[in-house]
């Protein structure tokens, strides 16, 4: 029960610390989106950009304040403003009320208070009270000085029992406002200490971090410090709700006032949220806003389908940070907030559409391991393999039928364009997906080893590779296009470079190693001997790697290992060693020498592995070590540890080239 109690004080304190943030960025976004009058003189035009500044410094500084200097802040800003309404009651009152015949001029026409007089007065004196009450206890002032307080808000309402003149009860009034306001600003002093020390320990924690971590660890812990996505995001709902209900009632007044009986109709709902989308992104910090809001979204459908599809990797729950990025990038690159509403309303929706067909990648992303692991572990359950092959056929259809859509409403752009072969390219990405996932099927439904599944399964994929990196070439020329022709900007030639060097630079770098990679293993394999027929009974062992016997055929290394040729090729990709023994296994011809043995120190007899070895080469091994090397031989190779100098001249002949001595493994033993 306690510690339930203590959560609950936990998130009630966190739902405040948003809650009180908020105020700040309604403040600096009013302060940009405001507009003044350059014409009103150097004078007027200096006050007016100082008194912006000023606000903005004062609002980012609370905006960082911790959690306890921001709620002692808000303690101090609250006692202020109720000791303003307490002092604007009694000016009120006393200026705008007659006690005994109880009429007043009600503010904007609305009369609220009672008529009798009595009641009026015991009314207003027992919400002075409270203003009063609570003024003292956010300043905390003393018991005696506390009584005087109260007194002293209290006194203007007395003036009106006594029937005091007009003028006199306006005096008393000034008088007990510039009490309270004296009161006020002599307590505020005694807190300036507090503020100098809380600014000075910011500045040095600040500093200290700077020094420590750098910049990047510094924004990284104020953010998550101050939740500044969770301040967006209630900054931006807050207001669109603001916005809505203003719109509303606006809406309902007008058709009213037109005879008019259904206020809502689709018509209208359509205006209205066409009106609230414009204006939810006409600053900088609105798009911030609305970019916190898609987060939330992303982050739960990505969570949504990786508990649908059964995956476990945290990797793939970056779709609510990469979502937000991607559309605050998209909406700086066409200059959103800065265009007429009409024509934004139109890029909103255009980067939109680019989001979509982004996230639509990203989630293939998070099924494809999925796909591969079920498909490579021969899991058989139609009911693990049915949600990653609906999402993926999803993906599927669902670009076709944007695609379908966007090309029967718009003409061709070079943003219709960009989304097309985005839609094009995750289709294709899919299908390649899917092939891989039938090969690996497939595989495990006959449970025989299929040598040539790697190279199809590499075919596939490369084959896919290259249509991806040729979609993005044309990207590339789409974006140099629009930058040169339509719309330029600085942020769209960093993104353009961005895109240079990582899906196309580096792709096609990686895929090129890749295809090295595989034909130096093949050279290597195909330069291996190979043992065939009744040759593989006499060895009776297993590969090494798979752990399965050799049906067809063996590769054998010049450490005289056997494995086969497909799982070897596989462990070549990764490193030019033996996996036994850490030995190279591309070696020069002249250098196979060996007398050759199994993985368990079989010795195959002359007979029938001689044609895989030197000539006289085991005559020359046993001369070169004796019988004590002889005996060597017949033992368990996986306790056998290689010194490089020993590999290279325990044969007694030229020793080994440099190049294949000075391997990246150890060679020291496993």
């Amino acid at each position: 029960m306690a510690s339930a109690n203590v959560r609950i004080g936990q998130q009630a304190l966190t739902v405040l610390d948003v809650a009180f943030r908020v105020p700040c960025i309604f403040i600096i976004d009013a302060i940009f989106n405001s507009y003044y009058d350059p014409g009103s003189g150097w004078a007027g035009t200096a006050g007016k950009i100082l008194i912006r500044v000023m606000g903005i410094m004062v609002s980012s500084v609370v905006l960082v304040l911790s959690q306890k200097a921001l709620f002692k802040f808000y303690t101090l800003f609250f006692a202020v403003l109720l000791g303003v309404v307490a002092i604007l009651i009694n000016y009120y009152a006393i200026s705008h009320i007659d006690f005994y015949s109880a009429y007043y001029k009600a503010a904007l026409g609305f009369r609220l208070l009672p008529r009798n007089g009595p009641t009026l007065w015991l009314g207003m004196a027992v919400v002075q009270l409270l203003f009063g009450m609570g003024y003292v206890v956010l300043l905390n002032i003393q018991s005696v000085f506390a009584a005087l307080v109260v007194l002293d808000i209290m006194i203007p309402l007395w003036g009106l029992i006594i029937e005091l003149p007009v003028d006199v009860r306006q005096l008393v009034a000034v008088a007990s406002g510039l009490a309270l306001a004296l009161n006020t600003a002599v307590c505020l002093a005694l807190k300036l200490k507090w503020f100098y020390y809380s600014c000075r320990y910011v500045y040095l924690l600040v500093r200290h971090m700077y020094r420590i971590y750098g910049l990047q660890l510094l924004v990284e812990d104020t953010w998550k410090r101050i939740r500044f996505p969770d301040v967006l995001r209630v900054f931006w709902l807050t207001r669109m709700t603001a916005q809505a209900i203003i719109l509303v009632y606006v809406v309902k007044v007008v058709r009213h006032e037109s005879g008019e009986h259904s206020y809502l109709t689709w018509d209208v709902f359509w205006d209205l949220f066409s009106n609230l989308i414009i204006s939810g992104c006409d600053s900088t910090l609105t798009v911030l806003g609305m970019s916190a809001v898609i987060s939330s979204i992303a982050h739960y459908l990505g969570l949504s389908i990786l508990a649908f599809i059964g995956s476990t990797e945290e990797e793939d729950k970056r779709l609510g940070f990469v979502a937000p990025v991607l559309f605050f990038i998209l909406a700086l690159q066409t200059g959103l907030s800065g265009l007429d509403p009409e024509e934004r309303l139109v890029r909103l929706s255009r980067n939109m559409c680019l989001l979509l067909t982004a996230i639509l990648h990203f989630i293939h992303g998070m099924t494809d391991p999925v796909l591969m692991s079920l498909s490579a572990s021969h899991v058989s359950s139609f009911r693990r393999h049915f949600p990653v092959l609906l999402v993926s056929l999803c993906l599927f259809v669902l670009p076709i039928v944007l695609s379908y859509t966007l090309w029967h409403r718009y003409a061709l752009n070079t943003w219709l364009f960009a989304v097309t072969a985005f839609c094009v390219e995750l289709c294709l990405k899919v299908v390649v997906s899917l092939t891989v996932y039938a090969l690996f099927m497939v595989d495990g439904y006959y449970n025989v080893l299929w040598e040539k599944l790697d190279d199809y399964v590499y075919c596939v994929r490369s084959t896919g590779n290259v249509i991806e990196f040729i979609f993005g070439v044309i990207m590339f020329g789409n974006g140099a296009y629009t930058m040169m022709f339509e719309a330029g900007s600085k942020i769209r030639a960093c993104m353009m470079c961005l895109h240079a060097y990582f899906n196309i630079y580096l792709q096609a770098k990686n895929g090129w190693k890749t295809f090295i990679n595989r034909r130096t293993a093949v050279k290597k394999i195909n330069s291996l001997p190979e043992v065939k027929g009744g040759q593989l009974r006499d060895i009776e062992d297993v590969c090494a790697i798979c752990y399965q016997e050799f049906a067809t055929s063996a590769r054998i290394t010049p450490c005289q290992h056997y494995f086969h040729a497909l799982c070897l090729r596989k462990w070549l990709y990764i490193q030019d060693t033996c996996p036994m023994c850490h030995q190279k296994v591309y070696i020069e011809e002249e250098a196979r020498d060996r007398v050759p043995f199994n993985n368990n120190g079989y010795v195959a007899p002359d007979g029938d592995l001689g044609q895989f070895a030197e000539p006289d080469g085991a005559e020359a091994a046993a001369a070169a070590g004796g019988p004590e090397h002889e005996n060597e031989l017949l033992e368990d190779n996986d306790s056998i540890e290689y010194d490089e100098d020993e590999w290279g001249t325990e044969n007694g002949e030229t020793p080994i080239e440099e190049d294949y001595i000075n391997d990246d493994t150890d060679s020291n033993g496993d």
